[in-house]
């Protein structure tokens, strides 16, 4: 109807009937607001400076056509806020609000400004505020459901304003400037309908085209309904529409005018449309495409499609603006659809048009994820046994739809696991989701996402009792909070794994978890306790004849015997660590290993045995081929060989790394082996 969609990023959702292309009438409540701006407030008034931002409010219901005034009065006054304008809406069409948190991240993110994943909402919303300190800036909050909402975004700052579009008073926010709207005036509702029917049956019947609106009560949504159904019949007259909704208002007394239009344009649908469009209050985050269609109804892709667009056409759905067929469920119809469903659906059969289209959207998760694995044979072979309906026929292709699909596939995870009855399926829409998003956008650029997720799988973990799936939740929300800094939670968060990786005899999640715990004590400087856990983790690795995991281990430990200068221990460990390397014949490994112990050797003061690691660790560097560590080595050895008064040897090593990194062009191919030579000169010499 005329509420439009916006998304936290700014974009806009929805896509206007041609009908709403051109904004209608307000005209005094646009001059108020414009008026608010300047008028001075309580604190003005008091000779005080205003200490927040201004707040407008444009109060309405549902459909009153509240957010597209709301546009139009930005899109008039943005040029007055010259660092642009930002966008966020705070609530779902299903009227779930939407966390401050994702809001203030969503609002960040728009500016370009980091929002780390898991940040809590005090973090967040004070970074807003910084952010928009020094800045002229208009912030459109739509559909807040209230004030606390609001006041959490609020700019501590007068340049800024604030717009925000919700349907009562924000009481506890001093000083807002309502706007309350009520029908549109009949010149312009006339308008609304014209451009839905023409303007010839307008014109023919003024009279009754009078009488709909006030049958309307000059409501935009249920004047946009009623040009829709009138559109669809071209030879019905609209004094028979006219006629009909009078009628049932005065049998419908308590119904509003929306209800009634929608009513006789509902009844009217045949019943396979009138059955997807109530099972479309299902959709997540009110958002519906083909599939989501499909699935809810159990009809084929092709049929929804043709359906939704049907409905579009009757003003029931909203196009968006999308690479993608994609549909918005009209936030002032979801109740009525919700009543229709409820009321028209057994129970049983609601929970399993749930069930088929969160089945749905675990099958193309899988094949999202799998049309990148382009190289494995099995996720060939899965996506050949995929209907092609689920396929994506390019890797490019799945990561649209992801991005596109991105805010209805974290909703369907928090519907799935707040069902409570759904919890396997929820569980595998997660598992899938997570390995899709790692896939195509990556696990650091996908974290935000992937911690929600994380949670939502811990809270499906604990309600059913499953300590492995606990385990790994925690596991992954310790890393996110570790990535981020937040070293304390990442450590509570490792403890707690461990505690369930031992109610669930899991070797590995116990394992992982003690690294996890020492790790996190080696960030915040305790290497005794970092030492021991790594010693711990690496009990539990050699007891299951983990090798490769050992050596690493080992090095885990040397480093932290490092960091407290017990060079001993720490030469102890790189050793055993070198050789677990080299039995498993991991050369790249091998190399690092003799670098940390030419390092330590280095820092025991026994610059003669560095020498001589440094340059075996640079030979076992050249063999694996890593460039950027033979580089580092070569500095290493160059440092070294300073030190021992060596200064002609040490510029050959540093210019065989710098021709290595690229910063100077190599003057003579023999600068490698003359540095080599040099090393073994100096090594021999100091043996003498």
């Amino acid at each position: 109807m005329t509420d439009q969609a916006v998304d936290p990023d700014g974009a806009e959702q929805a896509a206007h009937p041609v009908s709403e292309d051109r904004f209608l009438g307000r005209t005094r409540e646009l001059k108020e607001l414009r008026a608010d701006i300047e008028r001075a407030g309580l604190d003005t008034l008091s000779g005080r400076k205003a200490p927040r931002a201004r707040v407008l409010l444009i109060a309405g219901r549902p459909g009153s056509g509240r957010t597209r005034l709301a546009e139009e009065f930005v899109r008039q006054v943005a040029d007055r806020y010259p660092d642009g304008v930002l966008r966020a809406r705070l609530s779902e069409p299903a009227g779930t609000p939407v966390p401050v948190e994702q809001a203030a991240r969503d609002l960040l993110g728009a500016l370009g400004l980091p929002a780390p994943a898991g940040a809590a909402e005090e973090d967040l919303t004070a970074a807003l505020r910084a952010a928009l300190a020094d800045r002229r800036t208009l912030l459109l909050l739509d559909d807040a459901a209230g004030a606390d909402q609001v006041d959490a975004l609020l700019p501590e700052t007068p340049d800024c304003l604030v717009v925000a579009v919700s349907q009562g008073p924000l009481t506890g926010i001093s000083d807002v400037r309502p706007c309350t709207l009520g029908g549109l005036d009949t010149k312009s509702a006339l308008q609304l309908l014209t451009g839905h029917t023409g303007s010839v049956r307008i014109t023919v019947d003024p009279r009754s085209a009078e009488s709909l609106v006030e049958a309307c009560q000059g409501h935009p949504a249920a004047l946009v309904l009623a040009g829709g159904w009138l559109a669809a019949r071209p030879k019905v007259a609209v004094s028979d529409l006219a006629k009909r909704l009078h009628a049932g208002s005065e049998e419908s007394a308590d119904a509003g005018p929306l209800s009634r239009v929608f009513r006789l344009v509902y009844d009217q649908l045949p019943g396979p449309a009138a059955r997807m469009l109530r099972l479309l209050c299902l959709a997540p985050a009110g958002l519906a495409d083909p599939h989501t269609a499909s699935a809810l109804a159990g009809c084929s892709v092709d049929a929804a499609r043709t359906t939704l667009d049907d409905l579009v056409a009757l003003g029931l759905l909203r196009a968006v603006d999308s690479p993608l067929p994609q549909y918005e469920v009209p936030g002032c119809l979801h109740p009525l659809l919700r009543a229709l469903a409820e009321s028209q659906e057994r129970p049983a059969e609601l929970q399993l048009a749930r069930a088929r289209m969160l089945e749905r959207t675990v099958r193309l998760l899988q094949s999202c994820r799998a049309i990148t694995e382009t190289d494995s044979p099995q996720a060939r072979e899965k996506l050949n046994g995929m209907p092609p309906a689920l396929r994506f026929p390019n890797p490019r292709a799945a990561a649209d739809w992801l991005r596109i699909r991105r805010p209805a596939l974290l909703a369907s995870a928090r519907l799935a696991v707040a069902d409570g009855e759904l919890d396997t399926l929820a569980r595998r829409l997660m598992s899938q989701l997570v390995r899709a998003l790692a896939a195509h956008v990556g696990t650091q650029a996908a974290a935000p996402d992937l911690y929600g997720v994380h949670n939502l799988v811990l809270d499906v973990a604990e309600r059913r009792g499953l300590p492995r799936e606990k385990a790994a939740a925690l596991l992954n929300l310790g890393d996110l909070d570790a990535q981020t800094g937040r070293t304390r939670d990442a450590l509570v968060r490792y403890r707690a794994a461990l505690d369930a990786g031992r109610e669930a005899n899991d070797p590995y999640a116990t394992g992982r978890a003690m690294e996890s715990v020492g790790g996190a004590y080696q960030e915040l400087g305790d290497h005794d306790r970092a030492a021991d856990w790594f010693g711990r983790a690496l009990a539990e690795r050699l007891a299951r004849g983990e090798r490769p995991e050992a050596a690493r281990l080992y090095g885990r430990i040397g480093t932290a015997h490092t960091y407290a200068g017990r060079y001993g221990e720490a030469l102890r460990n790189w050793r055993a660590a070198l050789a677990g390397y080299r039995r498993s014949g991991d050369v790249a490994a091998s190399a690092r290993a003799l670098s940390e112990i030419a390092r330590v050797q280095e820092y025991a003061g026994r610059p003669e045995e560095s020498l001589r690691t440094c340059q075996e660790a640079v030979e076992w560097a050249r063999r694996a081929e890593d460039a950027r560590l033979q580089a580092a080595l070569q500095l290493r050895l160059a440092d070294t060989l300073d030190r021992l008064g060596d200064p002609a040897a040490a510029r050959l090593h540093r210019a065989a790394a710098e021709r290595m990194l690229g910063e100077e062009p190599p003057e003579d191919d023999s600068e490698p082996e003359q540095a080599a030579n040099a090393c073994e000169i100096r090594t021999a010499s100091s043996e003498d």
